[in-house]
């Protein structure tokens, strides 16, 4: 199944630069939170106008595979996030190769995120 995640493109180059992703959402490190927050792909359109419409700088998509994240040591569990509807949540640092495509990211003049 594949998962989103919703990253500044500075926190993936900071990845990039380390070799693992920490960022749990905007704002928020994987050590504050305990796990880094993700969409479904038909989560993520809410996700990105609740949490991202008013990030500075632009934005990408992480696109996972919940199998390959698990297999390569990343547990993925979907979990309610209080509004009655299962979110992905990864519970470990994001090796960057278990990233199968990052896409620049955008809000349109109509609200609309695309990807």
């Amino acid at each position: 199944m594949l998962i989103l995640h919703i990253a500044t493109v500075a926190d993936w180059a900071a990845a990039l630069a380390a070799g693992v992703y920490r960022v749990s959402t905007l704002g928020v490190t994987f050590d504050e939170e305990g796990f880094i927050h993700a969409s479904t792909p038909e989560q993520v359109q809410a996700t990105a106008t609740r949490f991202y419409a008013d990030a500075d700088g632009p934005l990408v998509v992480l696109v996972m595979d919940t199998e390959r994240l698990r297999a390569g040591g990343v547990p993925v569990r979907f979990e309610d996030a209080g509004i009655g509807e299962l979110f992905p949540h990864l519970y470990a640092e994001l090796p960057v190769a278990l990233v199968d495509e990052v896409r620049p990211a955008t809000f349109g003049d109509d609200g609309a995120f695309t990807f």
